[in-house]
């Protein structure tokens, strides 16, 4: 080694924490996620440059400020989009979308389906906690029958959405789910949905501690169980569709589904393998007229 040369770094979950602390209601379910986030992406090893956070509209949705990495808080349900966006304007880059159930399967239902049928390369973190937080506590997509919200004061009639299932049958080819209360396990979810190459959902049961009474940590606690120890096969689609429908003295968590055959979609784009990823590119106009557009557009 050189006498000037510098050692890299490695990265610690501790370097992708945001100058900004998170304003969470205390003991929302969100700051184990972010926490779960920080170590995955110092997992992966990358540099912070390396990665682009996305969130929408909502109390999840606002995780990109308290990350330290590039950033980019969008509309309400439009974040995979503009994900797909920037992932094929530089596809080297490790896209992270983060929100929650109303932004993600509500709002932006439209854009879920048709992003997983693309298999973008991305990661989509859902924190599930089963209302509309950010709004104060109006039923979700996925709130349970029968449960009284502030829009449905006696009792939702509205049956939940199915998320799990729902992905893997729209085409997502990484498909997980966690618990919040388990750190650790999300952490190891949503690094191996980064290293997929393709679409990945991790959907997190994250509770709102503050309007929803019935989807609680106790609740998750005593429910919850990991696939990985009853041997459930991730590479099975049947099964895997199967285990997502279980709901109730038991409720599984942890990889349902996934297939390495499919490329993703920026790896089928001829265009893409021209040159490198396109935000490195030389424009193909002179400077003046790029100027002139910018001008324009200010």
């Amino acid at each position: 080694m050189a006498k000037h040369e510098s050692i890299k770094a490695v990265p610690t979950a501790k370097d992708f924490r945001g100058s900004v602390s998170p304003d969470w209601c205390p003991g929302c379910g969100d700051f184990g996620v972010l926490r779960a986030l920080e170590m995955a992406c110092a997992k992966l090893g990358r540099e912070n440059h390396d990665y682009l956070t996305i969130g929408g509209i909502g109390c999840s949705s606002n995780l990109p400020g308290y990350i330290n990495t590039y950033g980019m808080h969008t509309l309400h349900g439009r974040t995979l989009p503009i994900a797909t966006g920037a992932k094929l304007g530089n596809h080297d880059l490790t896209v992270i979308v983060t929100g929650g159930d109303g932004d993600g399967y509500g709002i932006g239902g439209n854009h879920f389906v048709h992003t997983m049928r693309r298999n973008v390369d991305l990661l989509y973190v859902v924190m599930n906690n089963q209302i509309y937080g950010l709004t104060i506590g109006q039923a979700s997509p996925t709130s349970r029958m029968g449960m009284k919200t502030k829009s449905t004061p006696f009792g939702n009639v509205e049956a939940p959405l199915n998320p799990v299932a729902m992905a893997i049958i729209a085409g997502a080819t990484y498909v997980a789910r966690g618990f919040s209360g388990d750190t650790r396990h999300i952490t190891e979810l949503m690094y191996q949905g980064m290293e997929h190459k393709g679409f990945a959902l991790v959907d997190i049961f994250s509770p709102c501690i503050t309007f929803n009474k019935d989807n609680t940590f106790p609740f998750f606690k005593q429910r919850v169980k990991k696939l990985e120890e009853i041997g459930h096969d991730p590479s099975d689609m049947q099964a895997a569709i199967e285990q997502g429908m279980v709901w109730g003295d038991e409720i599984p968590v942890g990889l349902f589904y996934q297939d390495t055959s499919r490329a993703p979609l920026d790896e089928l784009e001829p265009v893409l393998g021209e040159g490198g990823p396109i935000a490195h590119r030389e424009l193909g106009i002179t400077k003046e007229q790029g100027d002139a557009i910018i001008k324009r557009m200010m």
